[in-house]
């Protein structure tokens, strides 16, 4: 009994001491509401600012000849998708495809955009695009030249007229190849691009038959624009900057969405869907179609990683 008694005690000592101890620890918290409270230091906002430029200016000099074959080439590319994608309302379209072209048309416009301003930002020769109808016409405007920036939509009704704007470069290729950029191909060599016959074909076609048309070529010419972005993925030092790689990494998620969107249009059309891009005789990565789709253009540089095998150290980089 005594050890039972003694027990209790105890407890009634520990209960009391735990009430004791709560009302002091209330009366600790209230106390310092009435006193000034210690300001919680502050981020210097001057100095990230100044730390974030300074960054990204060094970023700008930190790029390889494959970046800006990339920049300079996927401007003309996105240039020819412009081209079909205009095409679409004029040769009655059904819905589902003049919505998709709508897409297409205001994201590559976009695109053109950024990476003619790349160019710009590391003093670089920039593709100006022109049309007359279906074809193009592409001017190098050289560093240091004045320039305004002109967006491929701008002269979107002149170029219906055949009234092709005169830019500021006196270095036109008409629809040739990238003249003294070193890169003397003819840009319809790039892969997914229609010739000009093809072109034609689809100016050509109307309703159903232009739908048709219109997806399977638009399909073949997004598989080319992915292989170039795994192409510049898989070149030694290149894409290192954030904004190019940020670029690159939505096209690629950009453009793979929406060839499996065409490709399920297509089937529901009855029509078999289209298969790999052939480069240089080997299959395009048929895992592009394995990715998650969901996308968004803000989306964090971690998601949505192109197919190469450096893609762990860019991770890694950034």
């Amino acid at each position: 009994m005594n050890s039972i008694a003694k027990h209790g005690s105890v407890l009634f000592l520990l209960s009391a001491s735990v009430v004791m101890f709560s009302c002091s620890a209330g009366e600790q918290v209230a106390e310092p509401a009435d006193q000034p409270q210690p300001e919680a230091a502050q981020p210097d906002k001057a100095h990230l600012e100044e730390l974030f430029w300074s960054r990204l200016d060094a970023s700008r000099t930190s790029f390889v000849e494959e970046d800006v074959t990339f920049m300079t080439d996927m401007i003309v590319h996105h240039a020819q998708a412009i081209i079909m994608s205009r095409l679409a309302p004029e040769n009655e379209a059904s819905g589902d495809v003049r919505r998709l072209a709508a897409r297409i048309l205001a994201a590559q416009e976009d695109e053109i955009a950024l990476m003619q301003k790349w160019l710009r930002d590391r003093s670089q020769p920039v593709p100006i695009v022109r049309f007359d109808g279906i074809i193009m016409h592409v001017d190098m405007q050289m560093p240091g030249e004045e320039h305004e920036a002109h967006h491929p939509e701008d002269h979107h009704e002149s170029h219906r007229d055949n009234e092709i704007p005169k830019h500021t470069s006196d270095h036109a290729m008409g629809h040739g190849g990238h003249g003294g950029m070193g890169h003397g191909h003819d840009h319809h060599d790039m892969p997914g691009m229609l010739t000009q016959e093809q072109l034609e074909q689809l100016e050509a076609a109307s309703s159903e038959e232009f739908d048709i048309l219109f997806l399977r070529f638009m399909i073949e010419h997004h598989q080319g624009a992915v292989w170039m972005v795994d192409q510049l993925f898989a070149a030694d030092g290149a894409a290192l900057d954030l904004e190019s790689y940020r670029l690159a990494v939505d096209i690629y998620a950009e453009q793979v969405t929406e060839i499996q969107l065409m490709n399920l249009m297509l089937e529901a059309r009855g029509e078999e869907p289209v298969g790999p891009l052939q480069v240089d005789g080997h299959d395009d990565h048929e895992h592009h179609h394995e990715h998650d789709m969901q996308h968004e253009h803000n989306t964090d540089h971690e998601m949505h990683q192109p197919a190469s095998n450096r893609h762990e150290s860019h991770h890694q980089h950034h």
